[in-house]
């Protein structure tokens, strides 16, 4: 049954980390292209990821009821119909429709991030559950590499057919996570044996709040979808600034790939990693890094600069898992609130970039990536705390 629920999971990671990274190619072509300025192609983001925010009560409340299976097929038909629309958007040139879309399509992915998360670490013996979380992580990532590939040429280049190639991504995606929908739907039962989720009231989420390592959990979150996002949707337009490559959108937008390629790597060499090394103790390690790669970044012109942004992809790879992981309260019961308060978390992804993007208006995108980097200080500090606590994982 583990290995059966595994191998479903591989598709769903794959297709949000596929629908993730199109979205981020959103943000270049709305500035490089469409000429908009960065905060308000930054809004892409910001309608993207305060679904987050907004809905993650509600699909909790859903996900008690229904179970984590029909909670994920759920997510899957929202996500589907969602790309629809994000498609008809893009063709028609709708910058109002194309924000409602997003909307619609982090609410699918809200879905998956609270109860396809949860499901692992739940079926995991001995411990398992963040190197599973990583590995899919890595499965994850192999859809953030390959989007930027095949996406820029459609989202980051002016043809004959005008806007037309803009639906086609959108549209594909559709096509494959209805299928997914279908699969999990058919396997809704498969997780019967299982401790369901327990119903607390409103009031009771205090007393989860108040565990520390949930609440510095989710703090840690909170930065490091900021930061990822942050640098992953303006990684494009920092390498085609003429001080570091000066390179046209396309070229740039591929390059993107990279980024996504490191932590793809990093994912799959962080699931044996994990393995060996205390998770808090790799976390505060990579997180450090990150912190000094972006510094080097936003000091540095050229290809040293541009090298040094693009690894970070590296750094991010074992955050997203590890942070949650650690971030679960020893009661598996409440693994669902806790997973939709660190849900709820992930709204750091609408608000970094679209700061960053204020304040790169304002001083230039170099200098704005400051905010990333306290993002990953934040990180490291979560994980000194719980590398330091008597009761670390």
């Amino acid at each position: 049954m583990v290995a059966r629920l595994f191998r479903r999971s591989i598709g769903i990671f794959f297709m949000g980390g596929f629908v993730t990274a199109l979205v981020g190619l959103l943000v270049p072509r709305l500035t490089l292209i469409d000429r908009l300025d960065y905060t308000r192609a930054a809004l892409v983001q910001f309608a993207f990821h305060s679904s987050y925010l907004l809905f993650a009560l509600p699909i909790t409340a859903l996900l008690v009821r229904t179970g984590y299976m029909r909670a994920i097929a759920a997510g899957l038909a929202v996500m589907a119909c969602a790309c629809v629309a994000l498609g008809g958007a893009a063709w028609i040139g709708s910058y109002p429709l194309l924000l409602l879309a997003l909307l619609s399509l982090s609410t699918g992915i809200t879905f998956l991030q609270i109860a396809a998360n949860v499901v692992q670490p739940l079926v995991a013996t001995e411990g398992g559950g963040a190197a599973r979380l990583t590995l899919l992580q890595g499965f994850n990532s192999v859809g953030t590499v390959l989007a930027p590939l095949i996406g820029a040429g459609f989202l980051l280049q002016l043809g004959a057919m005008g806007r037309v190639p803009l639906a086609l991504p959108f549209l594909a995606c559709a096509l494959v996570l209805g299928w997914l929908c279908l699969v999990f739907w058919r396997a809704r039962d498969l997780l019967a044996s299982y401790p369901a989720p327990q119903r607390l009231p409103l009031a009771a989420l205090g007393r989860v709040l108040r565990q520390p390592r949930l609440a510095w959990g989710a703090l840690a979150m909170f930065g490091y979808v900021g930061a990822e996002v942050t640098i992953g949707s303006l990684l494009a337009n920092y390498l085609a600034l003429p001080t570091i490559l000066a390179i046209d959108p396309a070229s740039a937008g591929r390059l993107v790939s990279l980024y996504w390629g490191g932590a793809m790597l990093g994912r799959f060499a962080g699931a044996l990693g994990l393995a060996r090394i205390a998770p808090a103790r790799l976390l505060a390690g990579v997180a450090l890094g990150a912190v000094l790669l972006v510094g080097i970044a936003s000091g540095t012109p050229g290809v040293i600069g541009a090298a040094a942004l693009i690894a970070v992809g590296l750094c991010n790879a074992i955050m997203y898992p590890t942070i949650f992981a650690l971030a679960l309260p020893e009661d598996r019961g409440l693994a669902a609130y806790a997973s939709m308060i660190l849900c709820m978390a992930v709204v750091g992804g609408a608000v970094v970039p679209l700061a960053t993007g204020a304040l790169a208006d304002q001083l230039g995108l170099a200098a704005a990536l400051v905010l990333p980097l306290l993002c990953y200080l934040g990180i490291a500090a979560f994980a000194c705390m719980i590398a330091l606590s008597p009761a670390r994982r």
